[in-house]
């Protein structure tokens, strides 16, 4: 897949020579909503025998525009780029999400910005917006693109009665209900990032684990204990992550922390500056702070049993092969 950044206005570089079907939206999460308007633009493609394309923007609007707080991404941008290469997308333009970019007018986004791109169909979600304070819509881009190229809307995905969402999935892994972000994206939620040195406290309780520090920007679940699927190099393996401040230690810690432990991991086994990919699979509880290590440790071997009872319950077994850290 070829990634073109650019940012506006564009510089003297020849844009590209084909032609395009371009999905337009910042799509963060990548979730069924937008799988929908990326799928319509690859079949258009295949039917026109153009270039399947996406357009997204980076940085989020609300980091330039300063609206609201901003919480992390579903889908950071070397996630969403690897997620739209899955999806069958050749060809991605980063567009600079900037001033001067919020600033464009709906009627120069579509003669500077789309026309230079040699777009000959677009797809967008029903609830797009474009230009300037956001006042170009979905029911726009069709008028004024009309004589241009194609314009196709899409329809939002409703589940259980309401749109499938960004908002949405966020918040239901604010909530723990990850079963249903999982639905809403129509893939398990996934970090990675790199294992880093912590205090070895769980090594010395008879549980180790690898301390995952994100290397993207990606919005946090709820601080609490999930089961968890994780991927390393060519291996996969299954185990509980802790999500959190551990109260029962650091009383006065501030900073989230992921620490994965993996069943059948050796308390030898050297992961440091190695990249793990962990999907979130169920919501096992909320943290809690313990009154002593003891009781903690009780409480990991709970949720070891209770972590091992769901995975067979979802005919996950797990012997040698699907185990890499034994």
């Amino acid at each position: 897949m070829k990634k073109i950044e650019i940012t506006y206005p564009f510089d003297s570089r020849p844009m590209p020579a084909e032609s395009t079907s371009l999905a337009i939206g910042f799509f963060d999460g990548l979730h069924l909503g937008h799988q929908a308007v990326i799928n319509k633009a690859i079949s258009k493609a295949k039917k026109l025998n153009i270039t399947p394309a996406v357009m997204t923007f980076s940085p989020h609007p609300r980091e330039v525009l300063g609206k609201t707080t901003f919480m992390g991404y579903l889908t950071p941008l070397k996630e969403k780029l690897y997620q739209l290469e899955q999806l069958g997308i050749e060809q991605v333009y980063v567009v600079t999400f900037n001033q001067a970019f919020a600033n464009l007018e709906k009627e120069k986004f579509i003669s500077n910005v789309l026309v230079p791109l040699n777009v000959s169909a677009v797809t967008t979600g029903f609830n797009f917006t474009f230009g300037h304070r956001g006042l170009g819509t979905a029911n726009d881009l069709m008028k004024l693109g009309k004589s241009l190229f194609e314009v196709e809307i899409v329809d939002p995905i409703i589940m259980g009665n309401e749109a499938v969402s960004s908002t949405r999935t966020r918040n239901a892994l604010s909530t723990g209900d990850i079963s249903l972000a999982n639905d809403l994206l129509g893939r398990p939620y996934r970090i990675q990032g790199e294992v880093v040195h912590g205090d070895k406290r769980g090594r010395q309780i008879g549980f180790p684990t690898a301390n995952v520090e994100p290397d993207q920007p990606y919005y946090l679940p709820v601080h609490g204990v999930y089961v968890v699927r994780a991927y390393f190099k060519e291996s996969i393996g299954y185990g509980i992550m802790n999500v959190g401040v551990r109260p029962t230690f650091d009383k006065s810690a501030v900073k989230t922390k992921l620490e994965v432990h993996l069943f059948g991991q050796s308390p030898h086994l050297d992961l440091y500056g190695e990249v793990l990919q962990v999907e979130l699979l169920h919501y096992l509880r909320k943290e809690a702070k313990f009154s002593s290590v003891k009781s903690l440790v009780e409480q990991i071997e709970l949720d070891r049993t209770n972590a091992t009872q769901w995975l067979s319950d979802q005919d996950i077994f797990l012997d040698d092969r699907r185990n890499i850290l034994i």
